[in-house]
């Protein structure tokens, strides 16, 4: 008697939790019944706060292709800055070099070839040096325009928020 009495406390328990998952999720025939999903939908759709949103999503546009503009503004100024100071920096490495050939003739040998092994060692640390300088300054550059694109999206996932948010 008190297995039967334990069979039908495990009956109705197990009963009562597949009742609460079907209420949880739907099963595969609500899935495939598009007319109840459909329903579902125009109910949930109906319920937005939709004044306006017309207006909204044509700004919304316009803020998002102001942002592109912006961040193309950015990235567009930061290869500029990028090509300005790799040209500076191409300047500067000629005239040491031709500082040098001109101050060459007149020693030895041996003097000469101490002076250019002391320049190549130099340049190809400046070099190093100058490609560090010109990473970051391009780094940089993305960074600030990629801060605009961001900022912008963090703003529709806002306003995309702020109309979703039932009444």
């Amino acid at each position: 008697m008190a297995t039967a009495k334990k069979a039908a406390a495990k009956k109705t328990a197990a009963s009562s939790s597949t009742s609460s998952a079907k209420a949880a999720a739907p099963s595969a025939a609500d899935m495939l019944n598009p007319m109840k999903n459909l329903k579902g939908m125009a109910d949930r759709l109906q319920e937005l706060n939709l004044t306006g949103g017309a207006g909204k999503l044509l700004d919304s546009g316009r803020k998002d292709l102001e942002a592109l503009m912006q961040a193309n503004e950015k990235s567009y100024q930061g290869l500029q800055t990028v090509v300005q100071r790799q040209t500076e920096m191409i300047k500067s490495a000629i005239a040491e070099w031709q500082t040098a050939a001109k101050e060459m003739p007149g020693k030895d040998a041996k003097a000469n070839l101490a002076k250019l092994d002391e320049l190549g060692r130099q340049s190809f640390q400046r070099a190093i040096d100058d490609i560090k300088e010109l990473a970051n300054l391009a780094a940089k550059s993305q960074a600030d325009a990629f801060d605009v694109v961001r900022q912008r999206i963090q703003s529709n996932v806002d306003e995309v928020t702020k109309m979703l948010q039932r009444k």
